[in-house]
């Protein structure tokens, strides 16, 4: 059952719907995430927000614009809000992290109902595996959300996103951050292909660094360092293929 809790925080669409961007709330509760989901002063929004226990809460209608990934880029698209439906889902994450230190999991019965949730988008707007992301592919420099945590591999099986599983282990290092070499340059026209916002220049530079530890976060969550290993980079070169 879906729950209206309208938000004002919305405007017109500029552009057809083509990405779904998946988030988690950073906050203390859902209760607390719901209130300045809602909340005009806050000037913030998303479509959805999908509770621990599986209730899901409408707050705009999806043939407006929720105000809910700020800057950022995808597949050459700057105005992600104007091309996106995006979900919260209630999660502590980053902000607030179990007592050992590691992050909150997502309970099955919330994501039982992200799932159908997903699915149901995706059909109505014909969106592709390669448009559904995490805050953090839109925004590497400055969101980590959904996390490490978020079950990528689970929703992909379910036929939400991609995956990639790669044979390759290898711990070599490839590239690390100041790195300059004709290899980076074929790694970040990789990363471009899948959708990331990436310079092909040729060094780890800032923001190249940022985007590897993005793509580590979600496709290999094990080792987020923004690092480039042999294993990073035999995922990076399936998710190519992929998309």
């Amino acid at each position: 059952m879906m729950i209206q809790a309208p938000s004002p925080n919305h405007n017109a669409r500029k552009l057809p719907v083509s990405l779904l961007v998946l988030h988690y709330t950073g906050m203390e509760s859902g209760a607390a995430a719901l209130e300045r989901l809602t909340d005009a002063r806050a000037e913030v929004s998303a479509h959805y927000l999908v509770e621990e226990d599986g209730r899901i809460f409408q707050l705009v209608e999806e043939d407006r614009r929720a105000w809910h990934a700020g800057v950022g880029e995808w597949q050459g698209l700057t105005d992600v809000n104007s091309a996106s439906i995006g979900i919260e889902i209630v999660n502590g994450g980053h902000n607030y992290p179990n007592e050992d230190g590691s992050l909150p999991e997502f309970p099955d019965v919330q994501v039982n109902a992200l799932i159908p949730l997903c699915k149901q988008i995706i059909t109505r707007h014909g969106i592709k595996p390669s448009g559904v992301v995490g805050h953090s592919d839109i925004a590497p420099a400055r969101k980590d959300d959904p996390g490490e945590a978020f079950p990528w591999k689970g929703l992909a099986a379910a036929g939400i996103g991609l995956w990639a599983d790669v044979e390759e282990t290898d711990p070599r290092v490839l590239f690390e951050p100041g790195d300059r070499d004709r290899g980076v340059a074929l790694m970040q026209r990789a990363l471009a292909g899948i959708g990331y916002g990436v310079e092909i220049a040729g060094v780890m530079d800032d923001r190249t660094v940022a985007v590897v530890r993005a793509f580590q976060r979600r496709f290999r969550p094990s080792a987020v360092n923004g690092v480039v290993d042999m294993d990073t980079l035999a995922r990076i070169t399936r998710l190519a293929q992929m998309v």
